[in-house]
């Protein structure tokens, strides 16, 4: 330890530790470049709305995760101000300490019976269930089944458990099927998928996948996080809006997209809920999410129930805009959904065609590798309810004119 503190703190050492790792992290960025992969950080100033002033200029947003408004809401910011003056800003320590509030127990209600289970348990990010809950429920001589385009977060989750992970092409239950025969008898399967895929905005086939993991034994976990307030009944999601809520395992979803705020969520039965709370190292080692963000979640469900017609009007959006780009001939993949993929291919082509929709005031943020397959770059445009026709007439004529560029 004497040695390591020497390293790290005498000036001679640490120049040279310095000079060391500046080349190797310089390196590493000037690759990234080269390979049109280089990203950096943009700035928002005020509000997450349908416009947005993006490093100091206005600009239509199509690249918000904010699909039904609600991050502005009155509703929401009256609620998290209430929480903070009867609270304060901070848990302060894990649930399982002295962390545990009267408002996580309330939202937990509230999405239980949102998605019509008998429990149900808020994390403090997607990322941090899914890395959490998947190790939790599979280990050493099981067997997770995975679709290629899943989130990285589920994809960390399978590496973290040590089970043997299958990856199945996209959406292909014929494979799917394959390799579940192909499994040993011994040990448990457990199938992985999004419901709504984030990045290609297409359901996964849901009815298909349940009939098939009941008939090899398998039990599923699914990823809400881009159906929960848009899809099903009251936003429940794609398990409701399917009807087989009492056939899967696990239903992970998130409250910081179209809930508009921040953390997740899993629900399911009571047991999995104990047994998570129990052992799911995301769950126990951290400080639980603060008061006004579960106040916010909280109005936010209420919200779906009272204001049905946010969803009328995503969905009323999401017709128009797919239409008229479609009209432009440009390929939007599988998607019927919130999510449309302009597939452009190459990583440099689909960066500088953002930029210049950006300098024309359309911010549709251009998606590379790892985040997607390598010749499927893509702009991934989010609809939001707060859309208005003008906002989606100037998109179109904005996509137009760059396209005639290039």
């Amino acid at each position: 330890m004497d040695e390591l503190r020497r390293l790290l703190w005498f000036p001679p050492y640490n120049k040279s530790i310095r000079a060391m790792a500046g080349n190797f992290i310089q390196d590493e960025l000037d690759a990234l470049k080269r390979q049109g992969l280089y990203r950096k950080l943009r700035r928002v100033e005020g509000e997450q709305g349908a416009t947005l002033l993006l490093d100091g200029r206005e600009v239509l947003n199509f690249s918000s995760n904010n699909y039904l408004g609600l991050a502005n809401h009155p509703a929401l910011k009256k609620a998290a101000k209430e929480a903070i003056d009867h609270y304060g800003v901070g848990a302060v320590a894990s649930r399982l300490i002295s962390g545990n509030m009267a408002l996580h127990e309330e939202l937990e209600e509230k999405i239980a019976g949102l998605k019509g289970t008998e429990a149900a348990l808020v994390f403090n990010s997607g990322f941090q269930a899914n890395v959490g809950i998947i190790p939790t429920l599979a280990g050493e001589g099981d067997v997770i089944f995975s679709d290629a385009l899943n989130h990285a977060s589920l994809i960390d989750g399978c590496r973290l458990s040590r089970a043997k992970t299958v990856v199945y092409p996209h959406c292909d239950l014929a494979r799917l099927e394959d390799e579940l025969k192909r499994a040993p008898a011994t040990g448990r399967k457990l199938i992985v998928t999004e419901t709504l895929f984030s990045m290609d905005g297409d359901e996964a086939p849901l009815a298909e996948l349940v009939e098939l993991a009941e008939r090899h034994g398998a039990l599923i976990m699914v990823d809400e996080a881009h159906a929960t307030g848009v899809l099903g009944p009251n936003g429940a999601g794609v398990v409701a809006k399917v009807g087989v809520g009492d056939r899967i395992l696990v239903q992970m979803g998130t409250l910081g997209k179209a809930l508009g705020g921040f953390g997740a969520y899993v629900a399911g039965s009571h047991a999995l809920r104990e047994l998570l709370i129990n052992r799911c190292r995301s769950f126990i080692f951290t400080t639980s999410l603060p008061p006004p963000v579960l106040a916010a979640a909280i109005a936010a469900v209420d919200l779906l129930y009272q204001e049905p017609q946010r969803r009328l009007a995503l969905w009323h959006n999401c017709r128009a805009l797919r239409e008229g780009l479609r009209k432009l001939r440009f390929c939007l993949g599988q998607s019927e959904s919130q999510i449309l993929p302009l597939i452009i291919g190459d990583s440099q082509k689909c960066m500088t065609f953002s930029e210049r929709l950006l300098e024309k005031g359309v911010f549709a943020q251009g998606i590379r590798p790892p985040t997607v397959p390598e010749g499927t770059s893509r702009l991934r445009i989010t609809l939001m309810a707060t859309h208005t026709h003008e906002h989606l007439h100037r998109a179109l004529r904005t996509f137009e004119e760059v396209r005639g560029e290039f």
